[in-house]
């Protein structure tokens, strides 16, 4: 068995268990945690941005950290919980998801691959429209570059769980509060 094997397994198990439910539980707790999610890679599109405007400064190097603390500080138990509400469904191999999860999968990446595409489109327009007046003399931060491949890179890598994380109905009710429920109306 190799070390993948072993770790595709071990996550698979830990996705089992129920870690921070009360973040997740309802559709609605689910879709603000997306929100969050959201909200933590538009912290790096903001730390491209930054970089682009006023990079190369000890300004900008004091902004880019804390913007990219700030969406780590979101993105851990936001990826965590929406990791636990979705049963590894984004991230783990597809030998340890069942039918429907490898269908919902498809539908989440379909549409996070349409989404990316809408991505690229407004950035290319972004860097067109900035850069037109300049012509040759337009130049672009390193950093800058670096960060706005880094945001692709990660929106890419997210979008897919925000997606399942949306989508995700709320499980139906369990029979015994449904019993219970009845037994106090009758």
């Amino acid at each position: 068995m190799s070390p993948f094997d072993r770790l595709h397994r071990r996550m698979a198990r830990e996705m089992e268990q129920d870690r921070l439910v009360p973040l997740h539980r309802t559709r609605r707790r689910r879709r603000l945690l997306v929100a969050a999610g959201a909200a933590s890679v538009l912290l790096l599109w903001a730390d491209a941005a930054v970089s682009w405007a006023i990079a190369p400064s000890d300004t900008a190097v004091l902004v880019n950290l804390v913007l990219l603390v700030a969406m780590l500080v979101i993105y851990v138990p936001v990826v965590t919980a929406l990791n636990s509400a979705t049963r590894g469904l984004a991230s783990l191999p597809e030998r340890h998801l069942d039918e429907r999860q490898i269908a919902e999968r498809l539908r989440a990446h379909t549409y996070a691959n349409t989404v990316m595409r809408v991505v690229l489109a407004a950035l290319g327009v972004v860097i067109l429209v900035a850069m037109w007046d300049e012509g040759e003399k337009a130049q672009i931060p390193g950093a800058a570059v670096f960060l706005v491949v880094f945001a692709l890179w990660w929106t890419h890598f997210l979008l897919p769980l925000l997606v399942a994380g949306w989508r995700l109905p709320d499980p139906p009710p369990d029979e015994d509060d449904d019993a219970a429920g009845q037994a106090g109306v009758a």
